[in-house]
Parts: C-alpha cells; sequence; structure tokens
C-alpha cells in the first residue's frame, strides 16, 4: 500500500543542482497555466528526484496541454445536433450486392494495391489486460491448432493480398509490398518490436513495417490541474486510439505514406481474430464511391449489446459514432418501420478506410479543436488511487470532419470476432473468436469439396486454413476437392 505524502512533514532536502526553489522560468511558466501545484512537494525531494520532476515537466508540450484541457472542459454540456439514423443510401447491404459487384471490387481493390497505393495502420496500443496477460494483445494466442498470435495471423493476410495483387497483375512475379504502420504505445512498444523482430516479421520484409508510439495526456483533476502519480512524476496516460492522428502528424509519418504513392489508408484494431487486412474488397468499394472515409459495420445483434453505433448528426449532417452508454433504452429499441430493422443497428466495429487527404485533414483538424473525451478514471496518485479525469480522442472522431462516409455491411461471422475478455466471459473470448474462425474455415473447406471428420460434435471444433493458403476462402479447391481433414487442424501448403 502507497504512504500517504503529508506535505511540509519531512526533513528538506539538500539543495543540488537546482538549489532551494525550482527553476524561475519554469516555475512561472507553470504558474501561467496554473499548473504550479506540480513542485508542492519540492522542498523534500532529494537533488535526483528534482532532478526527474524537471525534466517530466520539461518533456510536457504545456501551451498545447493547456488547450486541450481548457477546451476539453469547456466542451462539457454543450448541445451536440440532434442524432438521426444513418440514411439508407449510405449503407453498402450484403443482400443488395451482386456477385459483378463484388468481383469488380475485387479486382479494382486488387489493382490499387499492386500499384502500391493502399498503406494499412494497426491500433495495437492495448495490453491483454483483460485477457488476463500483460502482454501487447497482438501477441495473444487464441487457441487455434497452429498457435499462432493475432499478429501473425494479420501478418500472414498481407503476405497473402499482396501475392493475389501481384498474380492479378501484369507482372505476376513482382510483389509490392504492403507497408504496416504499427502503432504500440509507451507500455507496448518494446515487447512488441522484439516480438516482431525474433519472428522475423512472420515472412514479412522488416523495412516494410513501421512502428510508432501513441502519445501520452496529463491526467487531471475536475478543474483542470495536473494530478501527480508520484511527487516527481505527472500521471500520464495514453492518449486513445484515436491518438493516431496526432502521432502519424508529428512523426511525419503521412509524408512518409506520400513518398511511398500511397492514396488509400486501411486502419483497424489488433484485437479482432477475422480481420480481413487489406480487404480489396472494402477497398474496390471505396475508390468506386470516390468518398473521403469509409467504415465497415456489423448489423447489432440485439437492443441491448454494448456496441456504438454510427448516427447523423443532424439531417444531412455528418456521419459520427455514439458509444452504448451515450444512447438511452427508447434509441437503442426503436424500430424502423419500413425495414424492419433497429433503427440504429449498424455498429462500429474499429475497420476503417481513408483518403490520405483526408486523413491529413482530420489530423490537422482536431490538433486545431483540440477536444478529447473525458473519461473518469481510477488514477494513481501521491494520495493512492484518486478519481481523475483521463483526455481520450477515438479513431471514430475522424467521421466528423469527413464530407462524404460510406458504410460497407459484413457479416459478423465472417469478419468480426472480438477478443476483449478472458476466457470463462459470456463473450468476445478468445474461445469464442476461436470457434468462430474453425467454423467460418470448415465453411470454406466443405465448399472447395473437401470433407471433415471430427472425435468431438462439429460445433465445438473445426479446421484453420492457413492465410498463406487462402485470404477469404478462395483458391481452395486444388488443397480440399475429396481430400478429407480431421478437425481440429490446420490446412496449409
Amino acid at each position: 500500500m502507497k504512504e500517504e505524502m503529508v506535505v511540509g512533514s519531512a526533513v528538506p532536502a539538500a539543495a543540488g543542482r537546482w538549489g532551494a526553489a525550482p527553476p524561475q522560468a519554469l516555475l512561472e511558466r507553470m504558474k501561467d497555466y496554473g499548473q504550479e501545484g506540480a513542485f508542492s512537494l519540492w522542498d523534500e525531494l532529494s537533488p535526483e528526484d528534482r532532478e526527474l520532476l524537471v525534466r517530466d515537466i520539461e518533456s510536457i508540450d504545456l501551451s498545447r496541454i493547456d488547450r486541450i484541457i481548457r477546451r476539453s472542459l469547456g466542451s462539457q454540456g454543450i448541445p451536440l445536433p440532434a442524432v438521426e439514423p444513418v440514411p439508407e443510401s449510405s449503407v453498402s447491404k450484403v443482400e443488395e450486392r451482386s456477385p459483378e459487384d463484388k468481383e469488380r471490387w475485387w479486382k479494382k481493390g486488387l489493382k490499387a494495391i499492386s500499384e502500391g497505393k493502399l498503406a494499412v495502420v494497426l491500433l495495437a496500443g492495448g495490453q491483454g489486460t483483460r485477457l488476463g496477460s500483460s502482454d501487447p494483445k497482438g501477441c495473444f494466442n487464441i487457441g487455434l491448432p497452429s498457435g499462432k498470435s493475432l499478429f501473425q495471423l494479420q501478418a500472414e493476410r498481407i503476405l497473402c493480398v499482396q501475392k493475389l495483387a501481384a498474380q492479378s497483375s501484369e507482372s505476376p512475379s513482382n510483389i509490392v509490398p504492403i507497408h504496416w504502420y504499427i502503432m504500440t504505445s509507451p507500455f507496448t512498444d518494446a515487447v512488441t518490436r522484439k516480438f516482431f523482430e525474433s519472428r522475423k516479421y512472420f515472412g514479412l520484409e522488416a523495412d516494410q513495417v513501421t512502428f510508432f508510439q501513441q502519445g501520452t495526456l496529463p491526467c487531471i483533476s475536475g478543474d483542470g490541474r495536473f494530478i501527480m502519480e508520484t511527487p516527481y512524476r505527472v500521471a500520464k496516460a495514453p492518449d486513445g486510439n484515436g491518438g493516431v492522428y496526432a502521432a502519424l502528424k508529428s512523426k511525419k509519418l503521412m509524408e512518409d505514406m506520400a513518398a511511398r504513392g500511397v492514396k488509400y489508408v486501411d486502419c483497424y484494431g489488433v484485437d479482432n481474430a477475422l480481420v480481413r487486412v487489406a480487404d480489396p474488397t472494402f477497398l474496390g468499394y471505396f475508390i468506386e464511391k470516390g468518398v473521403s472515409s469509409a467504415a465497415k459495420v456489423v448489423r447489432k445483434a440485439y437492443p441491448q449489446e454494448n456496441v456504438g453505433v454510427f448516427v447523423q448528426r443532424g439531417r444531412g449532417g455528418p456521419l459520427s459514432v455514439v458509444e452504448y452508454s451515450e444512447m438511452d433504452a427508447a434509441m437503442t429499441t426503436e424500430i424502423n418501420q419500413s425495414t424492419g430493422r433497429l433503427r440504429y443497428c449498424w455498429s462500429n466495429v474499429c475497420l476503417h478506410m481513408f483518403t490520405l487527404d483526408f486523413l491529413n485533414q482530420v489530423a490537422n483538424s482536431l490538433e486545431k479543436d483540440s477536444v478529447y473525451h473525458l473519461a473518469e478514471k481510477k488514477i494513481p496518485s501521491i494520495h493512492g488511487y484518486t478519481m481523475g479525469l483521463k483526455l481520450e480522442q477515438f479513431i471514430f472522431d475522424a467521421f466528423t470532419y469527413s464530407p462524404s462516409t460510406a458504410l460497407f455491411e459484413v457479416l459478423r461471422e465472417e469478419e468480426f470476432a472480438p477478443v476483449k475478455n478472458a476466457n470463462g466471459a459470456t463473450y468476445d473470448t478468445p474461445d469464442s473468436a476461436k470457434l468462430m474462425l474453425l467454423r467460418l474455415h470448415s465453411r470454406w473447406v466443405v465448399a472447395a469439396g473437401g470433407f471433415l471428420t471430427h472425435s468431438v460434435p462439429l460445433y465445438m471444433t473445426g479446421v484453420e486454413v492457413s492465410p498463406l493458403c487462402s485470404y477469404s476462402g478462395e483458391n481452395l479447391e486444388a488443397i480440399c476437392r475429396g481430400r478429407t481433414f480431421h478437425a481440429p487442424s490446420e490446412i496449409s501448403f
């Protein structure tokens, strides 16, 4: 248990490099922003700790943080435009797609990929804390026959798409690498890099992967003052998955994308075992629509499902996402009389596509507006855990700025198997994600003319198809036709 510090009770420390008082210029700047309280325990600090405190405060961009705090606290309680359901015309629904549509989008997407126009951004800042692991979520092995981690499944899907794109192009032997930008956090960065290095980047070229860290922001009290985690360090927390925009901007990675000839950016969250990374069909649809942003959506399973949904902000306004916690009971259960569906049924599953031009615009607009979501959390402080505010942006904050957003419905059982809770929980567990993948792949094998044997009931098992063999069920006849596979097992070359 942390001992509570009692201000003024300790023996004054030796003066050290800074003398009896904090550096004057720094103290004045902190006073300008109302944050001089960070120096309140200065007299009791050792010379080493004083040095740490000064360095910690110097590492904070005070004018930027002050703007973020003022605008975020100031935006509380300002009414947003009324919420309307997403117009039907903004959504491409599964049942309305013809085989010709899918074929055309697939080819258009592969062509753009073979021309190096797509980059992929992975949001991988989270730890697997709820999964009972302190490792980055992407390192997690959900228990598939192959034992592959989420990172490996995603890397191999990229390898597969690169190969498909090359095969569909004029020069099938020339594989154009898809550049993979992986956003980590201070907690996951070193482990993630080591995980990739020790596994030789899962067959990708080392230079087609760029790691970058999301930022952190001070945790604050209700009146906007910094919370001190220790007498010589301000409490900080990652700035949310929407921190990707500020991080891409500050690390000049959008310039890097432009230099590589990238026009489109696929952006997704790490904890989905069925994610179709760099999906050619989605990319082809996106290019054909000519919009600046798009999102894959799944139909809400039931009214109380704890997911954010897409809405329209004001009639004719931009699309945006409303979190489940912000929806009242009436809104979650309302039925659209003409379709028989929930009025608010298009769930956000963190599978997004942006033009690079729009990504640049969003990064600039979010920075200019500086309005962050405030999350009330327990913050570690010199007084033990205290309630305070974390400042966060979300990936979907971009949509508010988009002049045109298209939604693309996908089937949950084909593309959305979240891995959020430890086995034993009622939903979104490694076991539930594993079963979804095995069932999907078993359907692929049977459709390709294969047979399955199994010693446990088939609804509890299945086969796993290596992403190196097939991206979404294509090209399996040669491997499967007339052959029998015993579940559970992995089918690879």
